[in-house]
């Protein structure tokens, strides 16, 4: 076990080193997100007044678009420095190399979340903060979910020709219910009164799908990449 966690840091702490560096990921990863929500806010907004329950629906939509677009870079990087077969053909637990991937992932990701969740707040007039700590377990629980579903499949796919189509068309079908969990859990947040316990109910669904998906990620990631 101690193995497996030190081959995990070293990926993620390469993974961020890399990124601390470059922060090509990041701003680009920010930039699209930020505009996306900026776009939405001018389509949804009327005279200051948003459409019902669309704070909830942009800001999920918007961590989608940026997950992705952070997945694709990311790999795309390992592909053309062969980081990753080089990670493969080393004497380690291939799950930990996932593992290491996905927590790397996932910082990226809640850096985002941190700039995404006050401007949706400010552009959508959403009060994201009369609920902090179940506001965060969505968000992590959401995160986890897409992010690791999304690591699989852009590492199996980094050396398919055609990854950039092929990424979003298998992510998307299989964490929709990822995302409509997390949008009702944020709509019950940003209720007059918070709908603390919708939250709970979406929080709990949403810790079942991460079970599910990190479990079969972990289970069929050497198999898919040995192939």
């Amino acid at each position: 076990m101690r193995q497996f966690l030190r081959v995990a840091w070293i990926v993620m702490r390469k993974d961020l080193t890399v990124e601390v560096r470059s922060r090509e990921i990041l701003y680009t990863t920010v930039f699209f997100a930020a505009s996306c929500v900026l776009v939405f806010a001018f389509a949804l907004v009327r005279e200051g007044q948003p459409m019902e329950d669309a704070a909830a629906g942009i800001l999920w939509i918007a961590i989608a678009f940026a997950g992705t677009l952070a997945l694709g870079r990311t790999f795309e990087r390992e592909r053309q420095t062969e980081t990753l077969r080089a990670l493969m053909l080393a004497p380690s637990d291939r799950p930990a190399i996932y593992v290491g991937k996905l927590f790397g992932i996932l910082i990226l990701l809640g850096v985002v979340e941190m700039v995404l969740v006050p401007l949706v707040g400010l552009l959508f007039n959403a009060s994201f903060g009369a609920s902090p700590l179940w506001l965060v377990l969505l968000l992590v629980a959401g995160t986890l979910g897409f992010a690791s579903v999304g690591t699989l499949f852009a590492a199996m796919l980094v050396r398919a020709r055609s990854r950039d189509v092929l990424l979003p068309v298998l992510l998307y079908p299989i964490t929709i219910p990822i995302i409509i969990a997390g949008v009702r859990g944020t709509v019950a947040l940003l209720q007059t009164v918070p709908d603390e316990p919708m939250a709970r109910f979406w929080v709990a669904l949403l810790v079942f799908f991460d079970a599910v998906f990190v479990t079969l990620a972990l289970w069929t990631f050497e198999p898919l990449m040995t192939e």
